[in-house]
């Protein structure tokens, strides 16, 4: 009998601990993502694409050091020889107190996607993370992927290895509009060529971008973007994030691992990847039952405005998803300087 007791109050303990995971760390990665946004965008326009990174990233990881969790980066800025800080296997969070137990909770990460755009101040650059309990999240390798993103109405409607043109005609009809009516986002690649050509040549418009897939394929679920799906191959690890915010979203996404390295690919058995060639939805990108994706904009997107200064202070913008709960939320935030003087701007 005694075993029994004590067996129920691990599980109703362990019950806790996932509920906190939604209820109290999303308030927390919300504050992660505000700090580097602000961090960055205060190099924003000057031309130093690694310096708005590795702010963002030195920003991001002194945060998250006071956030009561078990963290375990599983998709960070690399391996730990090539990135000091959010290393992928690298632990996080604030040391509990005796007798206090923290989640344990894998974390992907972006620092600052569209390090690019911040350094000549064009729009579309976030930051951005996603989280989950343990093993929510697909540890994907640093490569390529080709992926299809768009909304809830489009569930099912899309496939890799279908034509381009009948892909867009399979978006245009559950979204009960002509093919000529679709926008499509697509990084503006070399690889790109044939894809694009096809989209056209299909008769839906394309909107061409220098960097930075995540924020589009976001805004590809979410109705009044104009933005109707992002198509092309991108990196591997946003791939996994945008999941989770499709997941959250209640949007659809499908993608495959392509360009890898073979040393890659003989470490893919490593982050449980057993098929190369396999085409994943979002669903297996980003299985967990209690994910968490927070966003800010640093500068101006579809979704989230960038950050903007103010004589007394910050304020920012901010998009965070609780899964389980089905929650979304848009956030503005204003961060005041210290002062007993300081107004707040409307």
């Amino acid at each position: 009998m005694a075993t029994k007791v004590h067996h129920t109050k691990s599980v109703h303990l362990e019950d806790n601990i996932l509920s906190n995971l939604e209820s109290d760390l999303a308030l927390e990665m919300l504050r992660v993502v505000e700090a580097a946004a602000i961090a960055s965008a205060r190099q924003m326009g000057t031309g130093d694409r690694k310096k708005a990174d590795q702010v963002a990233t030195e920003t991001m990881r002194r945060v998250m050091e006071t956030v009561p969790m078990r963290g375990t980066i599983v998709i960070g800025e690399g391996e730990r020889d090539e990135a000091p800080m959010l290393y992928i296997g690298e632990k996080v969070g604030r040391p509990a107190r005796e007798g206090v137990i923290y989640p344990e909770v894998d974390i992907a990460v972006d620092p600052l996607e569209g390090t690019n755009l911040t350094a000549t101040g064009a729009p579309g650059s976030i930051c951005v993370l996603a989280a989950s309990e343990r093993g929510g999240l697909l540890h994907a390798p640093d490569c390529y992927m080709e992926k299809i993103v768009v909304g809830p109405a489009c569930r099912g409607a899309v496939d890799l290895d279908a034509p381009t043109a009948v892909n867009l005609k399979m978006i245009a009809k559950a979204l009960n509009r002509d093919v000529e009516d679709l926008v499509i986002i697509v990084l503006d690649r070399p690889r790109h060529e044939t894809l694009i050509n096809e989209i056209r040549r299909a008769g839906a418009r394309i909107k061409l971008i220098g960097d930075g897939d995540l924020a589009p394929g976001i805004a590809a679920a979410v109705r009044g973007t104009g933005v109707h799906a992002v198509m092309g191959a991108g990196g591997a690890p946003e791939g996994v994030i945008t999941a989770a915010a499709m997941r959250c979203l209640n949007g659809y996404m499908v993608g495959r691992l392509t360009g890898y390295t073979d040393e890659q690919r003989e470490r893919m058995a490593e982050y449980g990847i057993t098929d190369v060639h396999k085409t994943y939805t979002a669903d297996e990108l980003a299985p967990g039952e209690n994910i968490i994706f927070a966003a800010t904009g640093v500068t101006d997107g579809p979704l989230m405005q960038g950050v903007r200064f103010f004589g007394e202070g910050v304020r920012t913008s901010s998009v965070v998803m609780k899964m389980a709960s089905r929650k979304v939320r848009f956030v503005e935030g204003i961060h005041m300087e210290e002062g007993r003087d300081v107004s707040v701007r409307f």
